[in-house]
């Protein structure tokens, strides 16, 4: 193996600085992130390259709208200059070959970048096209420490090889020839993030200087010869390529080919580059990557830069649009559709009103859905288009009720003469409201006769006991008996009211109290039967109210009186009309012929008609 000091055998191998058989402390690596915040529109420097500078990184650390761009010291435009953006791709600047990396703006985070192995030979100025809130840009690049150059190093530099990580060029090297080595580096296949690496063979090697060179015989008395056979291939077709002479050993007399070990190799001349293929390549479109579809559903447009190229020498311009006329132009805008638009759905019908009388409100479910079929949040959806979900509904006017309590269970008195009480309070056709006045004079009564049969009375006014409480809790009244009777041995003679009128009677009723009722079913009148006969049905109202009869939701739902009862269940008795009778005995054919829509079977079969009209209601009609 050979080594980077062109001796077979040596291990020596060039460290990150660039130094033949170094130990990577001869340089030293810059690196920042810069975070400025901009507020004008346009180039901003970022950060300077110095000459010398290898391994250079430069790298936007997310995805935005603005770019990066670079530039010589001396003015000249390398990427992205002139308010022009440049394809991703490989542009020389500098002394060396930059990478111009711009990920897929639809699938990619990531931001642009530019990456160069280096080294440079002049300063090079970063500036960023600012257009929104910098992301932050990193940057990192290498440069060559203080004393890096060692008399030995010096003594074996050929041109063309690293030196303290610049590439050394003779004084008489022209620009063209500049460019030319430049481009041969890249054509050897180095990879990204490495140095160049000088490969064998190039350049004529070099004694050591405390070494003697071997004395070589002469020429005349060599029998084998190194001979140009050929030229390696041309590295392009066309836009200026390069290739180099090929060298085999041969005899000198019969000029067959023999192994290279018959020949000195130290005689072996060094090929040299040659241009190759000067005509220049055809220009043609590049065709840069599609934006972002201008709407995330539906149908929206994309865009891509179209521009004319056309390579020469390792490098692609950008040339006037008229030199790729003869092809045709692709298209700079597209339709696009990412997906499908949600929609709006209706999933519900309107709900019941929410009051029973009155404006009140009712609503619906409305929902976002994807093409999918999937439920999601109404941002998806249109929202100018979204249908409503609650809306206001007018029930008429709230009539206004008596509403009563069931009779109560007890009667005032034990025995005799009592009465049974109940509630009553008006009230609107409305859950919600409080009572009323207003329900008209025709209040019903409170209170209703009971008797639980006669009672043993005594002479004089003679009072009972009271009789439990007409209601269980709430307000109600309490009965006594209060009779005139008179007193015997052992019994009591009961007498007419009028033989104690003289003495104060004592009251025979009286108000109490029991306890709080807390809710109770309150209900209304019963409505009109609906039919007279055959079975018709009438309703009531129902409220659950509170002591202070509001609406309440308390009371036992298993003693809820019933809102709706069947009435008038008897059969309806037809009316006779001793002017309609049939006329003849087979009026059953008339009818089951449907002759009954004509005026004459009408009338000489008017009974028969009659009853099927009043079972098919509409079955008569007009002719």
């Amino acid at each position: 193996s050979i080594g980077c000091d062109d001796y077979l055998g040596s291990d020596k191998v060039i460290d990150k600085c660039g130094i033949c058989g170094g130990d990577n402390t001869a340089c030293k690596v810059v690196s920042g992130v810069f975070k400025h915040t901009l507020t004008n529109l346009g180039y901003h420097k970022i950060v300077e390259i110095p000459e010398g500078a290898t391994k250079i990184n430069i790298t936007e650390m997310s995805k935005s709208n603005n770019y990066l761009a670079l530039r010589s010291r001396s003015g000249r435009s390398i990427i992205n200059g002139n308010w022009a953006i440049d394809r991703p791709g490989r542009y020389e600047g500098g002394g060396t070959m930059f990478t111009y990396k711009r990920p897929n703006e639809i699938s990619s985070t990531a931001g642009e970048s530019f990456l160069a192995d280096g080294p440079t030979n002049e300063v090079l100025d970063v500036y960023m096209i600012h257009q929104q809130p910098n992301p932050g840009i990193h940057y990192e690049y290498i440069i060559p420490g203080d004393n890096v150059i060692s008399p030995q190093l010096l003594a074996h530099r050929r041109p063309g090889e690293p030196l303290n990580g610049q590439l050394g060029m003779p004084e008489s090297t022209n620009h063209e020839d500049e460019d030319l080595h430049r481009e041969t580096d890249t054509l050897t296949g180095q990879s990204a993030g490495t140095f160049p690496v000088i490969q064998p063979g190039r350049f004529p090697s070099h004694q050591p200087e405390n070494q003697v060179p071997a004395v070589q015989p002469p020429r005349q008395n060599r029998e084998y010869n190194w001979k140009q056979i050929g030229k390696t291939e041309c590295t392009t077709t066309c836009g200026k390529g390069s290739q180099y002479p090929v060298f085999h050993c041969v005899n000198r007399i019969t000029h067959e080919e023999v192994s290279e070990s018959y020949c000195d190799s130290s005689t072996k001349p060094i090929p040299e580059e040659e241009a190759c293929n000067l005509f220049p390549c055809p220009a043609f479109w590049d065709i840069g990557e599609w934006s972002e579809c201008s709407k995330t559903c539906g149908l929206g447009m994309q865009h891509r830069q179209i521009l004319c190229r056309q390579m020469y020498a390792n490098r692609t311009l950008t040339v006037q649009q008229y030199r790729c006329h003869h092809l045709e132009k692709p298209e700079t805008t597209s339709t696009c559709q990412l997906k499908i638009c949600s929609e709006w759905q209706i999933r519900t019908e309107w709900t019941s009103c929410s009051v029973p009388c009155g404006v009140g409100q009712r609503t619906r479910d409305v929902k976002c859905v994807s093409n999918l079929g999937d439920i999601v949040d109404d941002e998806e959806c249109n929202m100018k288009l979204r249908p409503n979900d609650i809306e206001n509904c007018d029930m008429g006017p709230c009539a206004k009720s008596w509403f009563l309590t069931e009779w109560s269970d007890r009667c005032s008195a034990e025995c005799g003469d009592g009465v049974r009480t109940r509630s009553v309070v008006c009230m609107t056709n409305h859950v919600s409201s409080l009572p009323l006045e207003g329900c008209g004079n025709n209040r019903p009564s409170e209170t209703t006769s009971c008797n639980n049969g006669p009672c043993a009375g005594k002479v004089e006014w003679f009072a009972g006991g009271w009789t439990q409480c007409s209601t269980e809790c709430g307000s109600g009244t309490q009965q006594r008996e209060v009779i005139c009777v008179r007193k015997t041995e052992g019994n009591f003679d009961v007498l007419n009211p009028y033989e104690c009128s003289y003495l104060e009677k004592p009251p025979s009723q009286q108000s109490c109290y029991l306890k709080p009722c807390g809710s109770k079913w309150f209900h209304t009148e019963w409505s009109t039967c609906s039919k007279s006969c055959e079975g018709g049905f009438r309703v009531r109202e129902v409220r659950c109210l509170s002591d202070d009869m509001t609406a309440s939701t308390q009371c036992d739902p298993q003693l809820k009186p019933e809102e709706k009862e069947p009435c008038n269940t008897q059969d309806c008795i037809p009316e006779i009309d001793e002017n309609c009778k049939d006329k003849y005995y087979n009026c059953n054919v008339v009818v089951q012929a449907r002759l009954c829509v004509y005026t004459y079977y009408k009338t000489a079969c008017c009974a028969s008609c009659t009853r099927v009209a009043n079972r098919q209601p509409g079955f008569l009609g007009r002719r």
